[in-house]
């Protein structure tokens, strides 16, 4: 099953460690993660479901970009990692 984890950042609204998700696309695999913890849904994408400004998935090490993210495809043994970029200064 493809694993999921989230940069520390957002562990305050999000599973802690790796979670093996199902789907044969990274939206699908990730449904079950936001219904679980909704707060997440509002950090990782807006109400049109599009990847907010700040967030970046990468998947197996290869930055996936905002607008196909939801419709990319996961295998078995696929990493992916979900993470906020923090600015300020």
């Amino acid at each position: 099953m493809p694993r999921v984890a989230f940069t520390s950042h957002l562990r305050k609204v999000a599973p802690t460690g790796t979670v093996e998700v199902a789907g044969s696309d990274l939206g699908t695999a990730l449904e079950p993660i936001f219904i679980q913890f909704p707060k997440l849904r509002l950090y990782v994408v807006d109400e049109q479901n599009r990847l907010r400004r700040h967030v970046v998935i990468f998947l197996n090490g290869v930055r996936l970009t905002a607008a196909d993210w939801p419709h990319h495809p996961v295998g078995e043994v696929d990493e992916i990692y979900v993470l906020q970029a923090l600015s300020g200064g």
